[in-house]
């Protein structure tokens, strides 16, 4: 069943969390916005002195922004919540860790049958909203759409592509498909070192998260959790199909399981045998290789750290950043992403074939970009949600916009392209 989605609400979209530091940022992006789609935005937040200062800077970008409505409310307020998920056509939140306030505004958003972009990365929460919420937004029509950031945008709509261009081309997917990090340069904002913190400190005192952490079909919907990929790389290894040296890739603990949701929620569009995997690359050589160890050797030492009281203690008053607190605008600028997906599988006459894709972005990955990517999720949702194929639930960015959300991001700038 699909919600009536006519712009007939008080609000195209809301922005929850407009006054932290990532949120800034997509505010920034929206507002940018504004003259070339009519869009009526407004700022969400608990203060209304912040969201009130907030509505002043963005005037800098475009004088309109001064009239933009102000919505107050509280995470852990349901009334408020409700409130103001039945004035929009689309929550875009940053408010995290989502799992200590994200629950009751995807709760309400199911009930209000709104729709709902954030930019988790934390696969716990994830797995939980599925599994209160997936059937009701289905019935109701709304799209709950997760990790719309660098988590996971590049790697589920990257895929995508990769995968119609092979059905396109060659009459079917390919069978594999290796994601490699080539390189990336960007800051790190509080916000998501409290989302990190929470997840590792959720897993130390629970045995069963930490078994949905560790399992590469967590997110894909039951019964069907369960395929030919394995555990993700957590060694130095030279992969003899791509000719370079690998290392782990940090955030493919999130990425690999939403792309193999979107597979399922895609009607195993990539196949039931579909593989993927997610990594960093290095150089072929011996420097490769040592750089490799090295960034499996730091990354352990790390999660170590973080794991154990008195360190992670330290690595917070010392070196995290807080909450609010992330890269400067000289650091975001200067950002970049490059990844490389490596295709391979058989055409219709079961010949081999390889495919290349590109996704780059020429901002910090983690908030320039990031913020851009959330943002044109957000306006596809609510300037082009009675146009997409997807019916309600909970979603990613591939099974909810596909690619009409890739045409949206290669207008704002990123890179998607298949060789």
């Amino acid at each position: 069943m699909n919600r009536s989605r006519g712009r007939s609400r008080e609000h195209d979209v809301v922005l929850w969390g407009a006054t932290g530091f990532t949120g800034s940022l997509v505010a920034e992006a929206l507002v940018e916005r504004l003259a070339d789609t009519g869009l009526r935005l407004a700022l969400g937040g608990r203060d209304r002195g912040k969201l009130e200062a907030l509505r002043g800077r963005l005037a800098a970008i475009d004088p309109a922004a001064t009239e933009l409505p102000l919505v107050v409310a509280d995470s852990h307020d349901r009334p408020s919540l409700d409130a103001l998920a039945a004035s929009a056509d689309v929550v875009c939140t940053t408010v995290g860790p989502y799992a200590k306030h994200g629950h009751e505004l995807v709760a309400a958003c199911v009930d209000r049958t709104t729709d709902y972009c954030d930019l988790t990365g934390e696969v716990p929460f994830v797995r939980n909203m599925i599994d209160r919420h997936h059937d009701a937004a289905r019935e109701v029509g709304a799209r709950i759409v997760h990790c719309c950031g660098f988590d996971s945008v590049p790697s589920d709509l990257g895929v995508q592509t990769l995968q119609e261009a092979a059905i396109e081309r060659h009459g079917r997917p390919v069978d594999d498909i290796t994601f490699v990090l080539g390189g990336s340069r960007g800051g790190v904002s509080g916000g998501t070192v409290a989302s990190m913190l929470n997840v590792v400190e959720e897993a130390r005192s629970s045995r069963e998260l930490r078994r949905l952490l560790a399992d590469p079909y967590a997110l894909n919907p039951e019964g069907e959790r369960h395929g030919p990929d394995g555990p993700d790389l957590t060694r130095p290894r030279f992969d003899p199909e791509i000719q370079r040296w690998t290392g782990p890739f940090v955030m493919a603990s999130v990425n690999t399981r939403i792309v193999r949701r979107s597979n399922a929620l895609l009607g195993w569009r990539y196949g039931r045998d579909f593989r993927y995997r997610e990594v960093t690359g290095f150089q072929p050589g011996l420097r490769g290789a040592v750089a490799a160890t090295a960034l499996t050797a730091g990354l352990g030492a790390l999660m170590g750290a973080l794991g154990w009281g008195p360190t992670r203690s330290l690595l917070e008053r010392t070196v995290l950043p807080s909450p609010g607190e992330g890269p400067s605008a000289e650091t975001r600028e200067r950002g970049y992403f490059s990844i490389t997906l490596h295709g391979r599988g058989l055409d219709r006459e079961d010949r081999e074939v390889c495919l290349t894709g590109k996704v780059r972005g020429d901002r910090d990955p983690g908030y320039g970009a990031t913020a851009v990517m959330l943002a044109e999720s957000a306006l596809c949702l609510a300037l082009e949600g009675g146009e997409l194929p997807s019916d309600g639930g909970v979603l990613t960015p591939a099974a909810a916009m596909g690619m009409r959300l890739v045409e949206r991001l290669r207008r704002a700038g990123m890179v998607f392209e298949v060789r």
